[in-house]
């Protein structure tokens, strides 16, 4: 054991731990969910401990060597080593301080070691006074946070891109196929398979568009204006350098907001965020809960298509066959649709200068975008680009529908179609059968118009060219 010191007190670390007196107190104060910091959050801030150290370096506020120390440490931690060292709960109160504090008390340990020092000899490399120089948890956090929503976002909206060229390809392949439409899970009218599909990547067409565009919201960050955006304690110089090495070393296009104060005390974007998670999570629900309808059955449902067999669906009835990929889907979708609300609910109970609830919306945030990303890739690998029509149970249950009836009213009204659909129904026989009985139309009439090819496109059927 090693002895440290805070405002507190002392406390006994273990000898083979890099964290310090700081993490021990998180972690014996948030016993409470179990959930580990995001490690994209965690080399986020690495990053910018790296950037910070090098700049301060350069503007002589620290010396070279433990600069130099403080950024192989900070290297070390973006490639991922010493994940087990950041061990404080993902919910904690005071504002994201635990993370930066374990982050800077693991980096002041690892960058003793590269002086040839004994972790907890904070006199060679100290977590506040240099590793935090001219740093507050109150900058350093959100911008990491903005950081590594970017940097998630990327691998979502290319699985989205994906996931479209999928379902695209489905509409090409299932473009001549012509089935029942519905409304209210009721028979409508005719259309075409394809262009369900059509309809599914348009909708994902456009979360890939919000998902690329919403990557500029979150480039203007505070970093630089430490506790509450004023800027106390850095140096003007540090604040522009800090900011332009931040960017060479992230890959993204982050800069210095025009108003840091507001940057730091209002959390609205993380929400703008996070509401557009939820749209494509609605989106790919939606589409899940389809895929289960039209593949139900197979016998007794409606059958149209089948999805990939990935697993024995029970224990108890041989044969049986689950959605399970859909059935995924649908519960990761209700996770995020969740998260949304936390997220709301976090972003609007800040107080003044900042809110203290930035964990939970990191966590519910970042997690909102593994979740997807891992979500998409799975949907379209497992359940989209396997999807097969069922054509013969498609063209009977159409043959078989009263859909074909509404291509009738512009022709007899209404009034008249409804009681041809009515015989139809009570008769059980074809629209065209109970056409034919009632005699609203010559059969050579209802040729034309109940071609149920011509009711998937724009136009009236079986009117004169």
């Amino acid at each position: 054991m090693r002895l440290e010191k805070d405002l507190l007190g002392e406390r006994e670390v273990p000898a083979d731990v890099y964290y310090g007196i700081h993490t021990l107190r998180a972690i014996e104060n948030f016993p409470l969910s179990g959930y580990k910091v995001s490690v994209v959050l965690i080399k986020a801030i690495a990053l910018i401990k790296k950037a910070a150290a090098e700049v301060n370096a350069e503007l002589g506020y620290l010396p070279n060597d433990k600069a130099h120390a403080i950024a192989l440490a900070a290297d070390e931690v973006m490639d991922g080593q010493w994940e087990e060292q950041f061990v404080v709960d993902a919910l904690q109160g005071g504002a994201g301080t635990s993370t930066n504090m374990n982050v800077n008390e693991v980096l002041a340990n690892r960058a003793i070691e590269f002086l040839g020092g004994q972790r907890g000899n904070y006199s060679l490399i100290h977590p506040l006074n240099h590793v935090n120089m001219h740093q507050s948890t109150n900058d350093v956090y959100p911008t990491a946070l903005r950081i590594a929503a970017i940097w998630l976002l990327k691998p979502l909206s290319d699985g989205c891109a994906a996931l479209q060229e999928a379902l695209q390809a489905k509409e090409a392949e299932f473009a001549g196929i012509i089935k029942v439409g519905r409304t209210e899970m009721q028979d409508a009218v005719p259309v075409m398979l394809g262009q369900e599909f059509s309809a599914y990547a348009s909708a994902i067409a456009r979360d890939r568009w919000r998902l690329y565009k919403v990557e500029e919201r979150l480039r203007q960050v505070g970093l630089g204006g430490t506790a509450i955006g004023t800027g106390l304690n850095a140096d003007k110089k540090y604040l522009f350098m800090v900011n332009e090495r931040v960017r060479q070393y992230a890959g993204v296009g982050v800069a210095r907001a025009e108003n840091m104060i507001d940057v730091i005390q209002n959390a609205d974007v993380f929400v703008e965020v996070s509401g557009l998670l939820k749209a494509l999570a609605v989106n790919l629900g939606k589409m899940a809960h389809d895929f289960r309808l039209m593949s139900s059955g197979p016998c007794a449902g409606l059958g149209e298509i089948r999805l990939p067999e990935r697993q024995a669906g029970s224990s108890i009835m041989p044969g049986k066959v689950n959605p399970i990929i859909p059935e995924a889907v649908n519960q990761t979708v209700f996770h995020v649709m969740a998260s949304d609300m936390a997220i709301a609910m976090a972003a609007q109970s800040g107080q003044l200068e900042l809110n203290p609830f930035m964990p939970l919306i990191a966590h519910h945030l970042l997690e909102s975008l593994t979740i997807l990303k891992n979500t998409v890739k799975v949907v379209n690998e497992f359940c989209v680009q396997g999807i097969t029509a069922e054509v013969e149970r498609c063209q009977n249950l159409l043959h078989n529908s009263q859909v074909s009836v509404t291509a009738l009213v512009p022709h007899i009204g209404y009034d008249l179609a409804s009681k041809v659909a009515r015989r139809a129904m009570e008769g059980k026989i074809t629209v065209r059968q109970a056409a034919i009985e009632l005699a609203v139309l010559s059969e050579q009439q209802l040729d034309a118009i109940l071609d149920p090819r011509a009711m998937t496109r724009p136009g009236i059927a079986g009117a004169r060219k």
